[in-house]
């Protein structure tokens, strides 16, 4: 007799209803349309991951955790890279197969994300003009919400720095969180002191340095897969396609650490 109680496999990981998510659109289902759906909702599982590993990674800077940081951001940047490498899957995808279910998807579009956003909001790229995207009675405005009064990465190593010994300014560990992170030129003489003297908070620099990197390669990518699919035509559900990503290109997450390339 089979224990119909005892934990399997696709009982644990929910994979049954998991395989019934791909809901294909098109009339009759176009081929391509299974592969566009499953990469995007893998895209959302990992910004899920993301958001946990971002959790995580301020709460180890609260504890002045420097080795299981640097192991979180490394593991960050490893899920960065699969999600760039998952751009050249989706490009197997021909122009023409795209545009045949492209009207089947209606006003849906990446744009809406509310995931995604809220990764953004925790690398510090804050503002609120992302929740009028979402009902104020949903989930999605009120995660966002969340997520615009919560510290970002960015403020979570500043006040490490500052446990540390290091001298932040009042301006930064102080700071409305709710606002976007900007350079703060009296910072940047004691991360060029880090950099010359101290190891240890060096190497969570360079971390962040290529976290940023890989977030930005990623968006590089995201926008010449939409240019080589749908061109200069706008996105899908009113949005600007490939001229409102190319404006969120070589847009500096921790601008100091940038900054002080020169003065090394």
């Amino acid at each position: 007799m089979v224990e119909t109680d005892k934990l399997t496999y696709d009982s644990y990981l929910h994979i049954s209803d998991l395989l019934e998510l791909q809901q294909p659109r098109s009339r009759p289902v176009e081929h391509d349309e299974t592969l566009f759906i499953i990469i995007h909702q893998v895209y959302e599982l990992w910004f899920k991951q993301m958001l946990h590993e971002c959790d995580f990674i301020i709460k180890l800077f609260n504890q002045d955790d420097q080795p299981l940081a640097c192991a979180t951001l490394k593991r960050m940047l490893t899920i960065l890279k699969t999600m760039v490498a998952q751009i050249d899957v989706l490009e197997t995808m021909s122009p023409v197969s795209f545009q045949s279910f492209r009207s089947f998807l209606e006003s849906s579009s990446g744009f809406q994300s509310a995931q995604f956003r809220e990764f953004e909001f925790m690398l510090g790229h804050k503002r609120r003009s992302p929740l009028k995207n979402y009902p104020t009675d949903s989930k999605q405005h009120a995660d966002l919400e969340k997520r615009l009064a919560e510290p970002t990465i960015w403020d979570a190593f500043c006040a490490w720095l500052s446990i540390r010994g290091i001298d932040v300014p009042a301006s930064i560990l102080e700071r409305d969180v709710s606002q976007p992170v900007e350079a703060n030129e009296e910072l940047q003489p004691e991360l060029v002191r880090i950099y010359k003297n101290l190891p240890q908070e060096r190497s969570v620099c360079e971390l962040l340095v290529d976290l940023d990197e890989g977030i930005q390669e990623w968006r590089y990518r995201h926008v010449k897969m939409v240019e080589r699919t749908i061109g200069s035509m706008g996105g899908t559900g009113g949005s600007h396609g490939a001229a409102y990503l190319r404006e969120t290109l070589f847009r500096s997450l921790f601008p100091d650490l940038w900054a002080i390339r020169s003065q090394l």
